[in-house]
Parts: structure tokens; C-alpha cells; sequence
């Protein structure tokens, strides 16, 4: 059991500092996520501008802060 989430985040966080990820590792891993979305169906979009009208709502408002 966690007891200091505070101290796991920390490390987390400093544990994704020092890896490093290069190029190659980075477009396998787009690639694999990539399949796997299509094995379940959520990739490509049926409709790829279906509710694009929120997603413009909320880029507005975090590119406004």
C-alpha cells in the first residue's frame, strides 16, 4: 500500500527526468498505441469532425489562460 502519494508522484516525476527516450523508441510506441486503438475499434474516427465544435471550446479556454 502507498502511504505518501506526495513521495511516489516525486519520484515518478524524477524518474521521467532522467529517462531518455529517443526518436525511434518514441514512433515504436506511437505505432504500437496506434494498433492497439484500432484492435479496439476507437481508431480511425468514424466521423473525425463529430463534436470538433467542443474541442474547439476547450482550446479556446486553455490557450486563454
Amino acid at each position: 500500500m502507498i502511504k505518501d502519494a506526495k513521495l511516489l508522484a516525486r519520484f515518478n516525476d524524477e524518474l521521467l527526468r532522467k529517462e531518455c527516450l529517443d526518436y525511434a523508441v518514441g514512433l515504436r510506441i506511437l505505432d504500437a498505441m496506434w494498433e492497439e486503438a484500432r484492435n479496439l475499434g476507437v481508431l480511425p474516427l468514424k466521423d473525425p469532425l463529430e463534436d470538433i465544435e467542443v474541442d474547439i471550446r476547450v482550446a479556446r479556454m486553455l490557450n486563454h489562460v
